[in-house]
């Protein structure tokens, strides 16, 4: 991994390299294209914060992170959380630290931000990212998001 790495917001010079960005066709089921993503983000507009990962010149990933929304508002409207919503590392760099590098990026954004907790989730199963979260020092919480496994970090 190189020390160049950076987040860069994505702009109307690198759209085209965020939107072509793709992963291991066997992890495809468990995360959503960036063009999606993207298209989340204008939604939810200031609660998603869209990034590019670079490395040099190079485009390796892309990540979004979800800033204080609702989490389950029905049972509990003061239950708002911040963490990482997706995380979509390209084919061909993956196993080079760009996901740990990614996931630590997003940390230091929420603790300078004043958050205490650091969400995600995943999808479970052999093929899902689960070890590398656990890795990382996420612990299971017991709920799910969907389909997906919940997992939680101390900032």
């Amino acid at each position: 991994m190189s020390t160049s790495l950076r987040l860069e917001p994505v702009t109307p010079a690198t759209i085209d390299a965020a939107l072509a960005l793709r992963v291991h066709p066997h992890q495809e089921r468990n995360v959503a294209p960036v063009v999606r993503s993207l298209a989340e983000a204008y939604a939810f507009g200031e609660s998603a914060w869209p990034r590019l990962i670079f490395d040099g010149d190079e485009l390796v990933g892309f990540l979004m992170a979800f800033l204080d929304i609702p989490w389950n508002e029905e049972e509990d409207p003061d239950d708002r959380r911040s963490g990482l919503w997706r995380l979509n590392i390209s084919a061909d760099a993956q196993g080079k630290g760009y996901g740990r590098f990614a996931v630590e990026a997003v940390r230091e954004e929420l603790r300078r931000r004043g958050e205490q907790r650091f969400h995600v989730t995943w999808a479970p199963g052999e093929d899902g990212p689960g070890a590398f979260y656990d890795k990382l020092g996420f612990r299971t919480t017991g709920e799910t998001s969907g389909a997906q496994v919940v997992g939680v970090l101390e900032i």
